[in-house]
Order: C-alpha cells, then sequence, then structure tokens
C-alpha cells in the first residue's frame, strides 16, 4: 500500500501525524508528507484512520 499527501489541500492540521507518526511528518513547507514509499502492513489501519481523519481529503491510498 502507498499514500500521498496532496500538497494543495493539506491545512497541516496535522492529524495524520498524530495518528501516524511512522508514516507522516512535516516538510519544509510545515504540510504533511508521506515519509514513506511503501506502508508495511502492520502500518495500515493506523493509514485508513488517518486518510478517514483528513479534514480536506488530502491523503489518497494507492
Amino acid at each position: 500500500m502507498r499514500v500521498e499527501v496532496d500538497q494543495e489541500l493539506c491545512i497541516s492540521c496535522g492529524a495524520c501525524i498524530d495518528l501516524c507518526p511512522d508514516v507522516f511528518d512535516w516538510n519544509e513547507d510545515d504540510k504533511a508528507h508521506n515519509i514513506v514509499d511503501e506502508v508495511s502492513p502492520e502500518l495500515e489501519e493506523q493509514v485508513h484512520e488517518a486518510v478517514e481523519s483528513c479534514p480536506t481529503s488530502a491523503i489518497s491510498e494507492e
């Protein structure tokens, strides 16, 4: 599983980082971004939670 954060939609709320810091972190523009290319199976549930919690639907799963 892969995830991507749309930088145009991200409002820097930090919900995804709080829910899954092993996959998401802040970038140099103070917006969330994914820090792994491939999400490990044990983190998939947390990533699904982060996707659902994003207020602007900026995170997409591939």
